[in-house]
């Protein structure tokens, strides 16, 4: 067999840059049903959004498609068109009602897994079957939160931890969180009910052997529509699901191969873009717990070893990246207070492409606080960095850090 031509690190990351259309922003009509099935579209072609935080998918849709408004997904989440539910990786995910159930269906045994190893040994001697449906009665009369599920089912199974009685639940019965949770402008606590409830749908049945293999097959082809090209460990990565070598294996015939430069085996959808190294890739802030940085094994294509550790130690809390050139290249916060809004800016290499982050962080500001004072800042996140000292400036100013790495701050219009 001839050898699989080798991409380039560059060449893998504007990959997966196109197909996260961060490339490229889609425009979305100006308004009608057109625009409301594209917002949909675009949350199927990502496979979801990482949502265990309610606000993080209004960012990351922002990022990728021009002229989003908050109101397109709040809309969305309100009329049931999307929904919250644990899926990849055991985390909760925004996800289109078409794939929430079938979804649910491919990764319930991650779910499980990861219940077992938390809670199983609180949950020695409970009948699951009969927990699921205790549960299931308890949240479809009446949207509930983990503590009050738990609480009640403690009525019956008294020897039991109450939290772990409801992880339970959430493990066997598809939980999905309602509304007003995560609508924005909103607030409200995380009441659950089940998804076939919430959806006004039937529980998936059963599949037999060969469906659940075609299933993953699609699962997998849509992974790498959204993230590849991909070896066989991201796939896990990015699903938590084991075995998958048999299913790629399966779908070779279909695909193509390549090799990264470390050697590893590369598949993909034969008509899927790569665009090549030599692509510009614009500054983009992308959203926090963004799947951008946390579905590959092999997270380089996007972000180092270095980035990756300043990234992901920030109180358990994966803030916004900052991409220059492609790659993670700082992280980025939005804070309100007393009627201001600011965007802060934390690079992890000398100061760069300043005045591309800050129309990206004014775009930012103007979709999330278009009626307040508005600021700029370029400065660590959690404080001064050590020896710079800070500049304060009026709110619609770009602000910074001032040390000997710095450029001159740019005072920019009054937003």
């Amino acid at each position: 067999m001839p050898a699989s031509r080798v991409l380039s690190l560059r060449a893998v990351n504007r990959a997966l840059l196109a197909r996260q259309l961060l490339l490229e922003r889609q425009v979305l009509p100006a308004a009608g049903p057109d625009r409301a099935a594209q917002v949909v579209r675009t949350v199927e072609h990502l496979v979801g959004l990482q949502a265990q935080a309610p606000f993080p998918p209004y960012y990351g849709l922002h990022s990728r498609l021009d002229g989003f408004r908050p109101g397109d997904l709040a809309t969305l989440i309100t009329d049931r068109s999307v929904v919250r539910i644990a899926l990849m990786r055991g985390t909760i995910h925004l996800v289109s009602a078409r794939d929430c159930l079938p979804l649910r269906r491919m990764v319930q045994p991650v779910i499980e897994r990861g219940m077992r190893g938390a809670f199983g040994k609180q949950l020695a001697g409970v009948d699951t079957a009969a927990l699921a449906a205790a549960g299931r009665s308890l949240v479809e009369s009446e949207p509930m939160t983990f503590s009050q599920l738990g609480q009640a089912l403690a009525a019956r199974w008294p020897d039991h931890a109450p939290a772990a009685l409801a992880q339970g639940v959430r493990a066997f019965v598809p939980l999905v969180q309602v509304p007003p949770r995560a609508v924005w402008g909103r607030a409200g606590q995380s009441l659950h009910t089940s998804a076939e409830h919430w959806l006004g749908e039937p529980g998936p049945p059963a599949q037999p052997a060969r469906t659940a293999r075609a299933e993953l097959a699609q699962l997998v082809t849509r992974y790498l529509g959204a993230f590849g090209p991909a070896t066989v460990r991201d796939v896990q990565a990015w699903s938590g699901l084991t075995g998958l070598k048999a299913v790629l294996e399966q779908l070779r015939p279909s695909l193509v191969t390549f090799r990264d430069e470390q050697g590893a085996e590369l598949f993909d959808l034969p008509t899927a873009p790569r665009p090549g190294g030599e692509v510009p890739a614009p500054v983009r802030l992308v959203a926090e717990f963004d799947n951008l940085v946390l579905s590959h094994a092999e997270r380089s294509r996007v972000i180092s070893a270095e980035a990756t550790r300043r990234l992901y130690t920030i109180n358990g809390v994966i803030p916004g990246a900052v991409l220059i050139d492609g790659f993670v290249a700082g992280m980025w916060r939005l804070a309100r207070s007393r009627g201001e809004a600011t965007v802060t800016i934390e690079l992890f290499g000398p100061a760069r492409e300043r005045d591309a982050l800050a129309a990206e962080a004014e775009r930012v500001l103007a979709f999330a606080a278009p009626g307040a004072a508005r600021a700029i800042r370029f400065a660590p996140l959690a404080g001064t960095r050590p020896g710079s000292r800070p500049v304060t400036c009026p709110a619609g100013t770009l602000q910074g850090s001032v040390d000997a790495k710095d450029l001159p701050i740019r005072v920019l219009r009054t937003l």
